[in-house]
């Protein structure tokens, strides 16, 4: 069982319990808070709501979250860009909009159902039956590299490798602005946001260290053309970044603000190249994708301005 508590806000007096909790936690739906409540998982104040109940400023929500029931990733015959294979590891050039994994709302479709497809049982099992062989993670809507182990040798040492900071990411992206420095590093940690739990943040409270180094590639009228290496790899860690320093992700939706372009469908981000050492032939593997059409089309209508 998982506790969580909350107490409200008064922006959020007169809101309907079911709306509220949907909102601050990103992993419950309302038809999931509702079924809580009819499982006498949730009290306020001390007492069990009603689903339709309207919160005050200052009420007090203590709820319960069982243990899920990981449902089991099935194979699927999804067509994958692989860079790179061999017996240890693949390394795929994931396009934008797949999902990595299974989780609520995106059941199947997900890079893992490919990988089941493609490689059998041959993925490690270190992060279970709905993470098998995902060594790192980049977002839906980010296009590009992705390393993916075929067991737990490989994994084990390739995680080591993202831990010690020896295994090199770079991303190009292009952002809002004009980024005023040809260079320039980011240090600043990263933690949950403290009322929108889909969102990550800059704060000092319950954070890890975050950093990214920038080298702008291009300059355009409203944009530039960034180069992004990781030092670390916090979720959402870029987009939080160039966010934090005034210089959002073109197409963001999350962390765009007013300079969200929804045209874009997702933001401009690709992760272009990678460089570890073989965990098994200790030999070291350098390996890039190209820019995908969405992001050399926008850079081209940049270009016209």
């Amino acid at each position: 069982m998982e506790y969580r508590e909350f107490e409200v806000g008064g922006e959020y007096s007169e809101t309907r319990i079911d709306k509220y909790l949907a909102e601050l936690d990103s992993e419950l739906t309302r038809s999931a808070v509702q079924k809580l409540i009819d499982d006498e998982m949730v009290t306020v104040n001390g007492a069990v709501p009603r689903k339709n109940m309207k919160l005050k400023e200052g009420d007090k929500i203590l709820l319960t979250v069982p243990e899920p029931v990981p449902p089991e990733a099935l194979p699927e015959n999804i067509p994958l860009d692989i860079v790179y294979e061999d017996d240890d590891l693949l390394v795929v050039n994931k396009p934008r909009g797949m999902v990595v994994h299974p989780a609520a709302g995106n059941p199947d479709g997900t890079l893992v159902n490919a990988l089941l497809y493609h490689c059998g049982d041959s993925l490690s099992g270190i992060n279970g039956i709905l993470r098998p062989g995902i060594v790192h993670r980049i977002d839906k809507d980010t296009s590009g590299l992705l390393i993916v182990a075929k067991n737990d040798f490989s994994h084990r040492l390739l995680a080591e490798q993202i831990k010690e900071h020896s295994f090199t990411r770079k991303y190009q992206a292009v952002v809002c602005g004009n980024i005023k420095d040809d260079s320039g590093t980011i240090n600043a940690p990263i933690g949950r946001h403290p009322t929108d739990r889909k969102k990550m943040t800059v704060t000092l409270k319950n954070s890890r260290e975050a950093v990214t180094h920038y080298r702008v590639m291009a300059r355009y009228r409203g944009y530039t053309h960034v180069e992004l290496t990781l030092e670390t790899g916090r979720t959402h860690q870029i987009r939080v970044h160039m966010a934090h320093i005034g210089h959002p992700v073109a197409g963001d939706p999350v962390y765009g603000g007013k300079n969200y372009l929804k045209k874009l469908d997702g933001q401009c981000l690709h992760a272009y190249y990678i460089s570890f050492v073989h965990p098994r032939t200790n030999e070291t593997l350098t390996l890039s994708a190209p820019l995908p059409q969405y992001f050399t089309d926008f850079l081209e209508t940049l270009s016209e301005v």
